[in-house]
């Protein structure tokens, strides 16, 4: 059954590797209807330093470097196509990607631009835009292979676990005041300890990366460390507000594998995720 998922999968990525410049508009078609879609893109190791360099050497922005388990580290980065798209209401976290860097394990781990465009774009998603991207890398990090988490790009958009879990729109509110002062709130909580990065989009929001506990980080090293591409954590500023992606709706779509059995045993963490967000802004 592995060796038949791999296959599928492997077809899917050479399918949309190959189609950049096909899109112009959001809703077009993209040739990955009915296909299945992996989330990450696995490469042979690079020192974090290294690939730091080669995403800048593509024409990318590194805005931060992030020790999310022990002996790896996530680099997020960005750049003014990924913003643009950011900057549209309630996208912001569309506007960077991540590349986790596993020391221990000695391999790379990308998120999959055209994954996470498609999820978080949703009806406004532009496969021109996200499919560049995913050129880049590629270019930059030849010998990507697609990972076993997958989705069916169908789906991507209307992606929930099940039943009465949250959706992409589904986000935690942690706080609520003037954008300034949420954002002075959060730089300020704890002399600036847990926060990682900022990334201002419009006049209007700015996207955050804050480190959660570190009892709550553990969640990651229980379900795979192979995905730990999925911290740091995001808040976005924006309306007044300051929320997050729905913790329930951000571990799954980030572990499509993950099984019920699986959920359960970090049954506590979408909880302990939100307590955590809120902590600066109370």
């Amino acid at each position: 059954m592995r060796k038949v998922l791999a296959a599928i999968l492997s077809a899917s990525v050479v399918m949309f590797w190959g189609c950049a410049g096909t899109t112009a508009a959001p809703e077009a078609k993209t040739g990955l209807e009915g296909t299945k879609v992996n989330t990450y893109l696995i490469g042979e190791y690079v020192d974090a330093k290294s690939a730091t360099t080669k995403l800048q050497d593509a024409g990318f922005e590194v805005i931060a470097s992030y020790e999310s388990v022990k002996k790896g580290k996530t680099i997020v980065f960005t750049n003014a196509e990924l913003k643009a798209e950011g900057a549209k209401p309630g996208r912001a976290n569309a506007a960077i990607l991540r590349l986790f860097v596993d020391a221990d394990e000695k391999k790379i781990s990308f998120t999959n631009p055209v994954y996470f465009g498609k999820a978080f774009m949703q009806s406004e998603y532009n496969h021109t835009v996200f499919n560049t991207q995913l050129e880049k890398i590629n270019k930059a990090f030849p010998g990507l292979k697609p990972s076993a988490d997958a989705w069916d790009f169908d789906g991507l958009a209307d992606y929930h676990f099940m039943v009465g879990m949250p959706y992409y729109a589904d986000v935690d509110t942690v706080g609520v005041g003037a954008n300034a002062d949420l954002l002075a709130k959060a730089k300020e909580y704890k002399s600036g300890k847990n926060f990682l990065f900022e990334l201002k989009l419009s006049e209007n929001t700015t996207i955050i990366g804050y480190a959660l506990g570190k009892r709550t980080n553990k969640f990651v090293e229980k379900i795979g460390r192979a995905n730990a591409a999925i911290l740091p954590y995001t808040i976005v500023i924006e309306d007044n507000k300051a929320t997050a992606l729905g913790a329930k709706y951000y571990i799954a779509i980030s572990y499509p594998l993950l099984d019920m059995g699986g959920f359960m045993g970090i049954a506590t963490v979408p909880g302990a995720i939100v307590a955590d967000l809120e902590k600066p802004f109370k």
